[in-house]
């Protein structure tokens, strides 16, 4: 199993996109990926960046997932007793 924590939580370069695609084609179907990420799924295109690599990326990664969208106030404002940057 390959967890990727605070995925794409910057726009991915042309290396990160290919290297990144390699690693989603060998897993395909055979291992396990966790991605975790405060970037909605709908900006995960634009995050990708190249059209076409982020096809191929996102048409890996949704097929066959398990999505398990979190909703609410951050566990660590909780925790701080809703103060920033506690």
């Amino acid at each position: 199993m390959l967890v990727i924590d605070d995925w794409a939580m910057a726009p991915l370069s042309d290396t990160e996109r290919r290297d990144f695609l390699e690693i989603c084609d060998d897993r395909y179907q055979a291992r396990s990926l966790i991605l975790t990420s405060q970037v909605p799924v709908a900006d995960w295109h634009a995050q990708i960046g190249d059209p076409t690599l982020a096809d191929s990326i996102l048409d890996r990664l949704v097929h066959n997932a398990h999505r398990i969208e979190l909703k609410g106030d951050s566990m660590r404002k909780k925790r701080s007793g809703g103060k920033e940057g506690a």
